[in-house]
């Protein structure tokens, strides 16, 4: 177990953040007065009062008074929450490094992206239940809602990443965070967890952005091989048995088809953390998978223009190699394509389970001209995608 506080682990770390404050986690020496902040906004008591409870408010904020540093607040709010709504929601949570990678050193860990919240949640909690630092986290200013949220992500290790800004500014901030990334990498030696795109797969297709990685080589635009390698890049694979928001993904495949320049709202995020966080998971693993650096190398030589795309589909291979494969992946696999092929990985009940399961979610979609076989072909597509893409890269 770790014990030791932020500033203990960054003892000989030189390089200043001021020039990142806009976007950087919260330093130790900010502690106290973000848990005021938090601790005087009404929306925030609303919301955690209820989740703490039988602890009332008082003895909460007490608690949070005593916190010092950005670890304490990790380990003593974030973690107890999080292990809090999991208690009944997951029935086992496996942080797998079959490579045996020495997870002690810095890294960029770029994973496929399934819950907004849980992801790099758990993720942190796992490597922390090793005895590993957890990793800073890339969050978009979009989830941002209210201010409660940003300081909570910030006390939490996470840095932002700022999408709602004017086009002209994009560059430029792109170019700032990855600075920021590759200082952190570098210079800090704190690992760094990021999603391979921007927002969820909604369909499960998991699929790395190349415009995620060139905002990564913008550290050193003449050279983004080197940019890349700089950053140790280790594709990370997660596999929820079930996910909770999936009947909410199949409802804005159909709102986005039906109704032109549909957006979500600030609600929905809202609705979609929470659904994430409460929601049954089942099963969840986590797989560290190969380091880039050793293929980066062997795609260098081939034509600069395709590099980003290159290193792209290396990721989604290691992700797709690495997905465990659950039962109801097989399910529903079979029933997408009408297919028996793998009727030999279930049972009938098991299938009859599933059905029902998927049957109940659309149950609790409530939208006009709800399109009942399109949203339950939308779910199964989810957990068959899965097996579709690990399937593609089977050697």
């Amino acid at each position: 177990m770790m014990m030791e506080s932020d500033n203990s682990r960054d003892k000989g770390y030189t390089f200043t953040y001021t020039e990142f404050d806009d976007i950087r986690p919260l330093h130790d020496s900010e502690v106290k007065e973000s848990i005021e902040l938090l601790l005087n906004d009404k929306m925030f008591k609303a919301v955690i009062e209820p989740v703490v409870a039988p602890i009332t408010w008082d003895e909460f904020s007490k608690q949070m008074r005593e916190l010092n540093s950005i670890y304490e607040f990790q380990k003593k709010v974030i973690y107890n929450l999080i292990l809090k709504f999991i208690k009944n929601n997951v029935d086992e949570l496996e942080l797998l490094n079959p490579r045996e990678i020495d997870l002690h050193k810095s890294h960029t860990y770029i994973s496929n992206h399934r819950d907004i919240i849980l992801d790099a949640g758990l993720l942190n909690i796992s490597l922390e239940e090793q005895g590993y630092q957890t990793t800073e986290i890339a969050i978009g200013d979009n989830l941002l809602i209210y201010p409660w949220i940003t300081t909570i992500v910030r006390l939490n290790k996470s840095f932002i990443v700022k999408r709602n800004i004017p086009v002209r500014q994009i560059l430029e901030a792109s170019q700032h965070l990855s600075k920021y990334m590759h200082k952190t990498i570098s210079d800090k030696k704190q690992s760094i967890w990021i999603a391979q795109r921007e927002g969820r797969a909604k369909d499960s297709n998991d699929r790395t952005q190349a415009s995620m990685l060139k905002m990564l080589t913008l550290a050193d635009r003449k050279d983004p091989i080197k940019s890349l390698k700089a950053l140790n890049i280790v594709p990370l694979s997660i596999s929820y048995e079930y996910d909770p928001c999936d009947f909410l993904k199949a409802q804005e495949f159909q709102l986005k088809r039906d109704i032109e320049d549909y957006k979500k709202s600030k609600q929905d995020d809202l609705i979609n953390m929470m659904t994430g966080i409460q929601g049954y998971k089942g099963n969840i693993y986590f797989r560290v998978c190969k380091p880039l650096n050793e293929e980066i190398d062997s795609i260098s030589t081939n034509n600069k223009a395709t590099l980003l795309q290159d290193v792209a589909d290396l990721i989604d291979k290691e992700i797709f190699k690495n997905y465990e494969i659950y039962t109801i992946n097989y399910i529903a696999y079979d029933i997408l394509n009408n297919s028996k092929r793998f009727d030999d990985k279930y049972n009938p009940d098991e299938k009859n389970s599933f059905v029902e399961y998927v049957n109940k979610q659309v149950d609790k979609i409530e939208i006009e001209n709800k399109d009942v076989d399109y949203l339950r072909t939308k779910i199964v597509e989810m957990y068959a995608n899965i097996l579709i893409n690990h399937l593609s890269v089977q050697e």
